[in-house]
């Protein structure tokens, strides 16, 4: 299996499986000195680790499955401060179920990887999907916090995510202080309660509930991003379509701009008194213009689906060992997810700050001074 890696000078490698022994990481590219915190790596694991509870009651969007998510670092770090070298992390996995999984020996689910996995490459793990399962991005966020540590060394840089919309239900307000104080990541406690009895009737009902995840970065300096293949918003679009369960994503005014014309979206610039900086008026653009940063916050919105686990039957196919297939019905069983927009988040913070790591760096060598 090739493209498990992202990055040019920041380099990230994830490897392992939802029922393997372990998930992890390798990153290389991290400059010597920078100091490296497990225990921020460890915090950002346990934002998107699942078994989740809040406020001490069950979290009706997230699966039941407990892990520990436990990130041991193996090497690359000596004395709290990386030595330049590669920095491998290990996530064990200890609560795999795998016999949960059983009746899809032969069978596809619907809406996940299973099928075009089968295609490919003919031979398909099972148990929980495998590679293609969302349990992958553990590793994913093991490394977002190595490269948030990379980025704040040199820029105060600050990526929030945060669930706008979820089971039909949007937020009203955003402020980033109640993220963290409602079960679904929201911005809008208010909202949050609404998602939160909406997703537990979907629950009841054996089904799923898909939502919108927004995303806004501040403190990136003006000249981040390659003009031609290596654009921002391309480098983080590539990144966040590689998250499973993202199946679209708009910058600034997104969609909205093919109904506007240009006198309305364009953002207007003003010089600073001494003339020594830039503002907008406007962030139509959601601070990139050209594929390269402006200095405005970076915004973005990323359309999740629901989740393909679900608990009514469904029509499928199975195939026997002739390798032909015939039409059948399945119930899927097991611990999953009913919204995933909560446990993204980290997620979503983590690869974007993979992409920005990585193009703060390549930049540092674009120009003399």
């Amino acid at each position: 299996m090739a493209q498990n890696t992202i990055g040019t000078i920041f380099k990230v490698t994830t490897f392992g499986e939802s029922h393997g022994a372990a998930l992890g990481c390798i990153v290389d590219g991290v400059p010597a000195g920078i100091a490296i915190d497990p225990a921020r790596i460890q915090a950002e694991l346990d934002k998107r680790r699942p078994g989740q509870t809040f406020a001490g009651s069950n979290n009706a969007a997230v699966t039941s499955r407990k892990e520990a998510d436990a990130a041991e670092i193996l090497s690359g770090v000596f004395e709290g401060v990386a030595e330049g070298t590669p920095i491998a992390m290990l996530i064990r996995n200890t609560s795999q179920h795998s016999k949960d999984y059983g009746n899809l020996t032969n069978t596809f689910r619907p809406g996940h990887a299973d099928y075009s996995f089968f295609e490919k490459y003919g031979v398909r793990d099972y148990r929980g999907g495998g590679r293609s399962s969302g349990r992958e991005t553990a590793a994913r966020v093991a490394a977002g916090a190595i490269a948030r540590q990379v980025l704040e060394s040199y820029i105060p840089v600050k990526i929030t995510a945060y669930t706008e919309c979820a089971a039909g239900i949007s937020i009203q307000n955003v402020d980033f202080s109640q993220i963290e104080q409602n079960s679904l990541r929201a911005a809008d406690n208010v909202a949050a309660e609404k998602m939160k009895e909406q997703i537990e009737n979907i629950r009841k009902q054996g089904d799923s509930a898909g939502g919108i995840v927004a995303c806004r970065i501040s403190g990136i300096p003006a000249g981040l991003g390659e003009p031609v293949f290596g654009k921002l918003d391309a480098e983080l679009a590539k990144a966040m379509l590689s998250i499973g369960a993202i199946k679209g994503i708009e910058f600034g005014a997104g969609f909205s701009v093919a109904s506007s014309v240009g006198s309305k979206n364009n953002d207007s610039m003003r010089a600073s008194a001494d003339g020594k900086s830039v503002s907008f008026e406007t962030n139509n653009a959601g601070g990139i213009l050209g594929g390269i940063s402006n200095g405005n916050d970076i915004f973005f919105r990323l359309a999740v689906k629901p989740v393909p686990s679900i608990f009514k039957s469904q029509k499928t196919i199975s195939v026997n060992e002739s390798g032909l297939f015939s039409d059948t019905d399945l119930v899927i069983e097991g611990r999953h997810d009913v919204c995933l927009c909560p446990r993204i988040i980290p997620v979503v913070e983590a690869m974007a700050a993979i992409v920005l790591a990585d193009l703060f760096l390549q930049n540092k060598v674009s120009r003399h001074n």
